[in-house]
């Protein structure tokens, strides 16, 4: 049976713990993603508590950073999402991305409404990738691709 969270207090301590059995053993994102069987960017939101793991990729990862069965468990419901609280983020990495929105939102919007119409972009039906690719002009840059499924609105 499909289970659905109430409030995101569980989900938050379940993620605490995978994050501190990850360090302890020394594991990447994308070696639990490869055990999950599923992308790196998926299965990282989901054990930091924002997508529900299939069965068979809950236990692989429970497995693999040694969580008992309640916690396997946990990471199969329907989360409550949203990971970050009221207000505008502190943390520098999580702010850098609020203000893009802040720069480019309604750039974003304007271009994506002027391409396909009044609609919305789904985060539900979505795709995310991180690459880290060589500046020319020296150093390094992020690469970050938002691949989602476009929404038209529908009159009713």
């Amino acid at each position: 049976m499909i289970h659905a969270q109430f409030a995101p207090e569980a989900r938050a301590a379940l993620a605490a713990a995978a994050v501190a059995a990850k360090t302890e053993r020394d594991l990447s994102w994308q070696e639990i993603a490869d055990a999950a069987g599923l992308s790196v960017a998926f299965v990282t939101a989901a054990v930091l508590g924002q997508h529900a793991l299939p069965k068979e990729s809950a236990e692989a990862v429970g497995a693999l950073l040694g969580l008992d069965d309640d916690a396997v468990r946990l990471l199969q419901t329907i989360p409550t999402r949203g990971s970050i609280p009221g207000g505008i983020p502190t943390d520098p990495t999580i702010y850098r991305f609020y203000e893009m929105l802040q720069v480019y939102g309604t750039t974003l919007k304007a271009l994506v409404h002027e391409e396909f119409g009044d609609g919305i972009i789904s985060a539900i039906n979505f795709k995310l990738d991180v690459k880290k690719v060589a500046d020319p002009e020296g150093g390094e840059r992020a690469v970050i691709t938002l691949d989602g499924k476009y929404l038209p609105t529908k009159p009713f």
